[in-house]
């Protein structure tokens, strides 16, 4: 429907996107929980952005320091989603 996100809006997707990562209706889920008119196809768009920004170099590398901080605070990270196979879940 909409394709602007408000603040709100991503921080709700971002949580639903851990939330949901292993249940069958994975992206009925996701578009259920944000809510406010998002489709489907909504957030299988507004995640294949996010996809894209990540692969830009320096998020590439920023995410990997990011990860290396967490291993050494004994943390783990899982900051990918396995890239486009994700998308036709």
């Amino acid at each position: 429907m909409s394709s602007s996100w408000t603040f709100k809006q991503n921080k709700v997707f971002e949580n639903a996107l851990a939330k949901y990562a292993d249940t069958p209706d994975f992206w009925q889920n996701v578009a259920w929980e944000v809510g406010d008119g998002k489709s489907v196809e909504d957030v299988i768009r507004h995640y294949a952005k996010l996809e894209k920004d990540v692969d830009e170099p320096a998020l590439k590398e920023m995410l990997r320091h990011y990860e290396e901080l967490q291993n050494r605070a004994g943390g783990s990270s899982s900051s990918s989603r396995g890239g486009s196979t994700e998308a036709q879940r």
